[in-house]
């Protein structure tokens, strides 16, 4: 993968940093996105002699997305993946309480974020040569069905997959594939509270089970690996046990 480019949004804790982390042991060149500089460092520390540029970004600021894709292209040339994961959660509460604040910034990290990210890897992915490119949106099985008290949250994962779809349509033409990965229930610091127990629908508090990550990591090689004339448009993978399928 030694022509290989990828470049991660939110590669600096839980999901992003396993798959950053998988692309670098792949051999992919890999541009490491996050708000905070020193997680993005530490990740790339731990490959050691792996090819790696890390980008301070906030993906819901427009400007920055573009330094950040301008950055890629001068290191690396080209961009092969880009791994659309950075995202943000809103405090769990009743639909009717949820201040505006919150929901505008679930909107703007989870659905404009990516919105700017993919167009940035279109421009470069349609004009390099060889031609194409994949993009791989983190969805979440709240794409499928929400949690309790997750109205910002869940709205923006169906909204994602409209940009996947849209993705997927408007990029055959320049030979760019676009899928979504939805994950239940991976293990990273953001679901340690998982242990503790989580409102379900019928009103109980139940613990969850969890994965290890590295299902999650594993699962995106698989799509980023497929060569471009095939596409993983949907994945789902969760933890076994968890209360996705089925009545709640």
């Amino acid at each position: 993968m030694a022509d290989k480019v990828a470049l991660v949004t939110g590669a600096g804790t839980g999901i992003g940093r396993a798959v950053a982390l998988a692309f670098l042991k792949a051999g992919y060149a890999t541009v490491l996105a996050g708000r905070r500089m020193a997680p993005l460092d530490e990740t790339a520390a731990m490959v050691p002699g792996s090819k790696s540029l890390g980008v301070m970004t906030d993906v819901t600021d427009a400007a920055q997305v573009r330094a950040l894709f301008a950055k890629a292209k001068s290191a690396f040339g080209r961009l092969d993946v880009l791994f659309n994961n950075a995202g943000i959660g809103a405090p769990p509460m009743a639909l009717e309480d949820i201040p505006l604040e919150k929901w505008r910034a679930c909107v703007d990290t989870n659905l404009t974020g990516p919105f700017l990210c993919t167009q940035e890897a279109i421009k470069i992915m349609k004009d390099q040569s060889p031609r194409g490119g994949r993009i791989i949106n983190n969805g979440s099985i709240s794409a499928h069905v929400p949690r309790p008290n997750s109205a910002p949250y869940t709205a923006t994962k169906h909204a994602v997959t409209g940009l996947t779809k849209s993705t997927a349509l408007d990029g055959r033409k320049y030979d760019i594939a676009c899928g979504q990965i939805d994950i239940g229930n991976a293990e990273t610091p953001m679901t340690a509270r998982f242990a503790e127990g989580l409102p379900q629908a019928h009103g109980a508090v139940a613990v969850e089970p969890t994965m290890d990550v590295q299902n999650v990591a594993d699962a995106v090689m698989y799509m980023a690996s497929r060569p471009l004339d095939a596409n993983v448009l949907f994945l789902t993978v969760t933890a076994t046990k968890m209360p996705f399928v089925g009545r709640g």
